[in-house]
């Protein structure tokens, strides 16, 4: 399809939302004067012609002339009034049937004769004030949750803590403190100082070692450059670690050339290398501490529905000997997909998900849209004695906040497993 006639056909949609909703408020006004129903009017409709025209000015008019930051602002902007009004129309819908059902019962008990107080107080019912006021109000307040987001929540850090059991870990290695974080996108920052700050709440945790486990950009290597004196702060005794995100790759933005490309990822690559983090594309490092030792690996990206650039079999080539291995990959579904039927792999680190950058975790409670995605999606995951972490992710993508799902920065202690003998 056209994509000037796609673009035709979902403004046609979105209108169609704003007069459905729109109906909700007039039957909830129907008892205002003309004028104020009329100013109303005026005032509901001019929302959505600028976000119309705001969204035509980014795609077709001045999107070579607007930075990504604040392109993404007016998209989200328009986002978060259509995703709310969404679900406003959804309860809407819910009301109407409701009201279309109760009046289908009251004509056929009327025709059979049937004489109860519903049907002289009610006859055949309509919309519900209180639902229809309900469903408006959600749709509100599901507006100010989202723009909260990215007024709070965007860099609302938070330290995860948890221990890490593993069967084989040398007994060097028992306390170690090794710290995850995920998914930078520093294209995407538009505050420098939260950024640092918590920078700042993980080096103040002292790491013996840091996983870094992919994205650090949207698309290009130089959307770092602001932010890399702030992450080459980054360091530790044992090394920091880092793999490569499918974001990484340039794979979502146009290039004039395939050598460009190309050169992209050979300077973020460098980028990783000037930060002193040891990038693992497909291989392994091993970290001793008086004479035991554990395996470091790392892939590149491997996606189920993404790209699937890693070779987890050149990773593990002369491993053997390592009774203790640690995988850093990308993608979450490359566990379930090959890492499990490698038995001698203890854990691994992943990203990706973001956990939607919207859900819910309060308490035992966890649930996020991308759960219907990713059944690996936030925290820890294990399987025999094999575990997946998944982070929640450092930055952000797309909407520039965090609603119920924060950044995460995730202190493990490894931990010898004792097995029940």
């Amino acid at each position: 399809m056209n994509r000037t006639i796609a673009f035709l056909l979902l403004i046609a949609i979105l209108l169609l939302l704003d007069w459905y909703v729109f109906s909700g408020l007039r039957f909830l006004t129907r008892s205002w004067s003309d004028t104020s129903q009329k100013l109303l009017g005026f005032i509901y409709w001019s929302i959505p012609i600028i976000s119309i025209l705001s969204v035509v000015s980014v795609l077709y008019v001045f999107n070579d002339r607007l930075s990504y930051q604040v392109r993404t602002f007016i998209i989200s902007g328009v986002f978060i009034i259509y995703i709310s009004k969404f679900i406003s129309g959804i309860l809407l819908l819910v009301t109407d049937i409701i009201g279309l059902l109760q009046g289908l019962y009251a004509s056929i008990a009327k025709r059979f004769g049937t004489d109860s107080d519903f049907i002289k107080k009610e006859g055949v019912i309509s919309r519900s004030e209180f639902l229809t006021t309900t469903a408006l109000a959600i749709g509100a307040t599901h507006v100010g949750a989202l723009t909260w987001g990215i007024i709070s929540g965007a860099h609302d850090y938070r330290i995860r803590r948890l221990p890490l059991l593993l069967k084989n870990l040398p007994a060097k290695f028992h306390g170690l403190k090794l710290i995850q974080i995920s998914d930078i996108h520093s294209g995407s920052f538009f505050n420098k100082t939260a950024v640092e700050g918590g920078v700042d709440m993980l080096l103040k945790e002292k790491p013996d070692i840091v996983f870094f486990t992919g994205d650090l950009v949207n698309n290009k290597a130089e959307e770092l450059s602001a932010y890399f004196d702030i992450f080459k702060r980054i360091q530790a005794p044992l090394g920091v670690y880092s793999t490569l995100g499918n974001h990484d790759y340039g794979d979502y933005t146009s290039w004039p050339s395939e050598a460009a490309k190309t050169a992209n990822i050979k300077d973020l690559m460098k980028a990783h290398e000037l930060m002193n983090w040891n990038l693992l594309m497909d291989e392994h490092k091993t970290i001793t501490i008086e004479n035991e030792s554990i395996g470091i690996l790392g892939i590149q990206n491997w996606g189920a529905g993404f790209s699937q650039y890693g070779n987890l079999d050149k990773a593990l080539k002369n491993t053997d000997e390592l009774n203790t291995k640690l995988l850093l990959s990308h993608d979450p579904s490359h566990w379930r997909h090959q890492v499990l039927k490698h038995t001698n792999i203890d854990a691994s680190f992943a990203g990706h998900t973001h956990g939607m950058q919207y859900g819910v975790e309060v308490g035992n409670l966890k649930w996020s849209p991308v759960s219907l995605r990713y059944k690996e999606w936030a925290g820890l995951y294990t399987e025999e004695h094999q575990h997946l972490y998944v982070n929640r992710g450092y930055g952000y993508l797309g909407y520039p906040g965090r609603l119920g799902i924060l950044p995460e920065i995730t202190v493990f202690e490894l931990k010898k497993l004792r097995l029940k003998t």
